[in-house]
């Protein structure tokens, strides 16, 4: 079992920054694909971006390509969201995710977060 923590959300003007960590516990990261969903009020939780276990291939969501960056540090068995520019509709609880493979767009990854809440006020 991977068990999946994510910090860094917060409040954030239009326009602003915020970083977010996951953190995963009780398996290394090694050998799995990480990635971020998210969920606004009202609407269905959707893809925001993933990463390969080394790190080498990423993809975005087209809402949050050049604005987003993913990334990874499996010695801190740690994952990352670089959010820039940041906009109201960004507003959202952001969810981990762990996959055994990668997938562009995974539809069910094996392992979640609990979320972690981001307001971007306009």
């Amino acid at each position: 079992q991977v068990q999946l923590v994510e910090s860094g959300g917060g409040l954030v003007q239009a326009g602003g920054s915020l970083r977010l960590s996951c953190v995963a516990s009780g398996r290394t990261i090694n050998n799995y694909a990480m990635g971020w969903f998210r969920q606004a009020p009202g609407k269905e939780r959707e893809f925001v971006a993933v990463i390969s276990w080394s790190g080498g291939t990423t993809y975005y969501a087209d809402s949050v390509k050049g604005r987003f960056t993913i990334s990874r540090d499996n010695a801190k068995n740690t994952m990352y969201l670089q959010m820039s520019s940041l906009k109201a509709e960004d507003t959202a609880v952001y969810y981990c995710v762990a996959d055994h493979s990668y997938t562009k767009e995974p539809r069910a990854p094996n392992y979640w977060g609990q979320g972690t809440q981001v307001t971007v006020s306009s």
